[in-house]
């Protein structure tokens, strides 16, 4: 189905809320080679640009293994969904919206704390007190997902489906950091080569990003163009834990829980999909690449980001980024940098300024949008 936003007069999807949180651990660069040896730290820095990642769990340098913290009171995060629901109170909160506005939850994620039965949309649904009949679903997806999602959400609120829905990006990756496991590699398909799984440890970081999508009256802010699609490339691997391979079967493997990055495929694929996706939504809006205030891309690392930025001919000015110290947060990057624009005054709701989103990611799900906020 496809809608054409820029006629659409009514029930317009448009962000009228935005909230993240990161932890405060900084995992340096040169601490993170020691604790999971493959790359030296300058070999690191150079390659992705990335000086730090933020972990809501520490990691014990002597086992190489996470520290699980102490659950405590509950005041301080401790898991992905502890982490999302204060990124989703914050986006309520700034939308001046009550859970019980929501029809829908949709948390974007690929480390879930609990794998099944869409548990951690669930808690978020139970801790928000939302209606019985608010939508409550995880989506399995990485970097590519949140902006696939995007487009689904937008497009049942333009058909007025829903009216009110929250999107959830979340990435917990520090509890899964393993000496052990990180330091193998698994071999490629038809081929004599293998790729290590240590580059995972060195680009991930933890985070939460959510925004609230409104249909709204106003013809003038909200989506102007979206679009959505799927690669079938295995950017990330990562086949243990289901049916075919669950952790308990003599046929799994450690290595087959490890989330593995074909960093050279990622490479390839990003620069295509990224400017065709990109090059969609500016088009159907007859909109040039310099009219955009900000662009909040998936950032696979800050090189690869910056090399693809140039290509597009963007002004530095346009693009954010926040890799270098935070990390690749996955799902959560791209509303987490809306969230930190939001709140330093770079852009504001209400205000018109025209955005962009983009993102490809792992099996891989690719989707961009043209926003006016």
């Amino acid at each position: 189905m496809t809608f054409d936003y820029a006629n659409l007069r009514q029930r317009r999807p448009t962000i009228v809320g935005a909230g993240a949180y990161v932890p405060d651990i900084r995992m340096s660069t040169a601490r993170i080679a020691r604790i999971i040896p493959g790359w030296t730290p300058e070999r690191i820095v150079d390659r992705t640009g990335i000086h730090e990642r933020r972990y809501l769990w520490d990691i014990d340098d002597d086992t190489g293994k996470a520290i699980e913290p102490a659950r405590g009171d509950g005041s301080l995060p401790t898991s992905g969904v502890d982490m999302s629901e204060i990124a989703l109170r914050k986006a309520l909160q700034a939308a001046r919206l009550r859970s019980a506005s929501l029809d829908a939850i949709f948390v974007v994620t690929c480390t879930p704390d609990r794998p099944s039965f869409g548990q951690d949309a669930m808690a978020l649904h139970r801790r928000l007190d939302c209606r019985a009949d608010c939508y409550a679903m995880v989506f399995d997806s990485g970097c590519g997902g949140t902006m696939y999602v995007f487009d689904m959400v937008a497009k049942m609120v333009a058909a007025g489906a829903i009216r009110t829905a929250a999107i959830v990006g979340s990435n917990f990756t520090s509890s899964m950091v393993d000496r052990d496991l990180y330091t193998q590699s698994i071999p490629l398909d038809g081929s004599d080569k293998s790729i290590g799984a240590f580059l995972s440890a060195y680009v991930f970081g933890d985070g939460a990003g959510a925004i609230i999508l409104q249909g709204e009256d106003d013809g003038e802010r909200g989506v102007v163009a979206s679009v959505a699609g799927n690669e079938h490339l295995d950017l990330v691997f990562r086949p243990g834990g289901g049916a075919l391979l669950p952790p308990c079967s003599p046929r799994s493997r450690p290595i087959d829980t490890a989330f593995v990055v074909n960093g050279a495929l990622v490479q390839q694929s990003y620069l295509r999909c990224m400017r065709q996706s990109l090059d969609h939504v500016l088009a159907r809006a007859s909109t040039p690449v310099d009219a955009v205030r900000r662009y909040y891309m998936h950032q696979p690392n800050q090189r690869l980001l910056e090399h693809f930025a140039a290509s597009m001919g963007m002004r530095p000015d346009q693009l954010a980024s926040n890799v270098a110290r935070h990390g690749n947060t996955s799902s959560a990057g791209m509303l987490i940098l809306l969230a930190e624009d939001i709140e330093r005054g770079a852009v504001a709701l209400g205000s018109g300024d025209l955005v962009a989103f983009a993102a490809i990611g792992a099996g891989a799900h690719v989707g961009a949008q043209l926003v006016r906020l």
